[in-house]
């Protein structure tokens, strides 16, 4: 039996059931990220991307958050709460993207650079958004990027894809970027997007920006290669808006896989199909169902940030949360 299927049979209504029980009893709300197992997403309170879910751990009353996602959004979490407990049902579930950089070697970075501002995508540790002035979110990173005073020099980090897309967006020739990718999103190649626009000419593309091919997608659709109107570079908050109003028959998305059930939810007359149906983070899919329900009954992983480190981060952090694009939002469950 398949890990998949064994999770599938495991996370049935008794299941769910349990789980609510046990949030109540915790007056816990369980927070979920687009790329969890579709399990998971279905009994959470919220199922958002970064932006979506850090406003509601900022805004949530509830006594324990559970985040379902990777330790830096849980990190994020703590740091917008401290007053709150924070649990991580996997705390090994890291971020290849957030450990292509550390604080110090933010801090050389920002030694070659005095006096620029230091914009820190918010996959990134506790340690490095201390040593920030902004975080941000691909859904936000050109407003934040452009609050920045022209003349002043950006550092953007860690991701080069999505800093790419910022430079292209503002036009900033004073942009640096770290050289970061995420080994799921640069694992989604141009190649392997213009084979699968070609072979299904109807169907609009759905791009995330942390993608390898998301600066290619869009000179290729400058050149004609891709259908220009029907190219599109999304936050996946951005995807989820754009859902609702599409009227493709076919839609291909270039993000990890667990987005789609999301966008099937949102509107299930189109056809969702992954441009890399191996674009698959193992870190999301470590909360399994065994896992959530160990963490609700045992108040397992607590996450904690140091204090100081905290402080310093939460100004960074915070102007992530007032900058566009307003709080659309993480999918509530109902329950």
């Amino acid at each position: 039996m398949t890990r998949a299927r064994a999770d599938a049979e495991q996370a049935g209504p008794e299941w769910a059931a349990e789980i609510r029980r046990l949030a109540a009893r915790r007056d816990a709300v369980i927070l979920a990220h687009n790329y969890q197992a579709p399990q998971i997403q279905d009994v959470a309170d919220h199922v958002g991307d970064s932006l979506a879910l850090s406003r509601l751990a900022a805004a949530s009353t509830a006594s324990v958050i559970v985040f379902a996602g990777v330790y830096f959004m849980a990190e994020t979490a703590k740091i917008l709460a401290p007053d709150r407990t924070v649990l991580i049902p996997e705390p090994g579930a890291g971020c290849s993207l957030a450990d292509t950089i550390t604080a110090r070697q933010l801090r050389e970075w920002k030694a070659e650079h005095p006096g620029a501002a230091v914009v820190a995508y918010v996959n990134t540790s506790a340690e490095v958004k201390a040593e920030s002035d902004l975080c941000c979110t691909s859904a936000n990173a050109a407003q934040v990027v452009s609050s920045v005073p022209a003349g002043q020099e950006v550092l953007f980090l860690p991701d080069q894809f999505l800093g790419a897309h910022v430079r292209r967006v503002t036009g900033r020739a004073n942009l640096h970027i770290w050289s970061g990718e995420c080994h799921v999103h640069a694992g989604i190649s141009p190649d392997e997007l213009r084979r699968k626009a070609a072979a299904r000419p109807a169907a609009e593309l759905f791009i995330h920006p942390e993608c390898g091919c998301s600066t290619a997608a869009l000179w290729q659709a400058g050149a004609g290669d891709l259908p220009p109107g029907r190219t599109r570079v999304l936050s996946t908050g951005g995807m989820l808006a754009a859902a609702r109003t599409t009227t493709a028959p076919e839609v291909l998305v270039a993000t990890e896989t667990g987005m789609l059930h999301q966008l099937r939810r949102a509107n299930p007359a189109v056809r969702w199909e992954p441009v890399n149906p191996d674009a698959v983070c193992r870190f999301m899919k470590m909360t399994t169902p065994a896992a959530l329900l160990r963490s609700l009954r045992e108040g397992t992983a607590e996450v904690t940030v140091d204090p100081e480190v905290a402080r310093r981060a939460r100004r960074a952090v915070q102007a992530m949360l007032t900058a566009g694009p307003s709080p659309a939002a993480a999918r509530g469950s109902g329950q």
